[in-house]
């Protein structure tokens, strides 16, 4: 089993267990029910599916015909079908997008795609760990006792990889005080400020989200992640 399919069957897993009040309840998304994140999941599922398909067969596609229409299609979902159509309407698209993810594997390197039409470049080759940080990042999102502690190790030190490589803002060091890894953020002065923590509760503050004291900084304050 691979690390994108392992952490898919956890998170149908949760959402399976979920009452139909618990799916309405809210979840660590700003403005989304549990059954918003898992929505969002099910049609990113079909959208990044659609990418590779499209690729495969030659005939280039967009991810979202427009951010407002992405929004507006889980919205929709939400407003139109309970949970047992929302589960399953995820179940179909993983099961979907699983049938093509290879193919990401044996594009020619630097393959790229649109995320909305004349939107930002995204790697097509990158699709399974696009996809892998948004299951696992969501389904700790739905705060239903699945948490960035969680997370295998080597998936949580790819994610602050993947975020140190992302970052523009002022420099500073990321040390795992669970894991022989670190990180170096921006372009640190002497001096810099040394963020640690276990590496789960690391990699989730470096999504933006609350690590809820679990992450600290040589300076004190943490850095300001939303303004890099």
């Amino acid at each position: 089993m691979t690390t994108l399919s392992a952490a898919t069957e956890r998170l149908l897993t949760t959402a399976a267990s979920l009452s139909d009040d618990a799916w309405a309840a809210p979840s660590l998304c700003a403005g989304w029910s549990r059954a918003h994140v898992l929505a969002h999941l099910a049609l990113n599922a079909e959208g990044l599916g659609g990418i590779l398909r499209g690729l495969r067969d030659g005939v280039p596609r967009t991810m979202y015909v427009s951010e407002e229409r992405r929004d507006g299609d889980i919205d929709d979902l939400v407003a139109a079908a309970g949970p047992a159509a929302i589960l399953d309407r995820l179940r179909s698209a993983v099961a979907g997008l699983a049938e093509v993810v290879d193919v990401a594997t044996v594009l020619p390197e630097g393959t790229t795609f649109e995320r909305t039409p004349g939107g930002r470049q995204m790697s097509a080759n990158n699709v399974p760990f696009l996809r892998l940080r948004e299951v696992e990042i969501h389904h700790a999102d739905l705060g239903a006792g699945y948490t960035a502690s969680d997370w295998p190790p080597t998936t949580a030190t790819s994610f602050l990889t993947a975020s140190s490589r992302q970052y523009a803002g002022p420099g500073f060091h990321v040390v795992a005080t669970d894991e022989p890894a670190r990180w170096t953020f921006g372009t640190p002065a002497e001096g810099a400020a040394t963020v640690s923590g276990p590496v789960g509760p690391l990699a989730w503050w470096a999504t933006g989200r609350d690590a809820d004291g679990a992450v600290t900084s040589s300076a004190g304050a943490l850095p300001d992640l939303t303004s890099a």
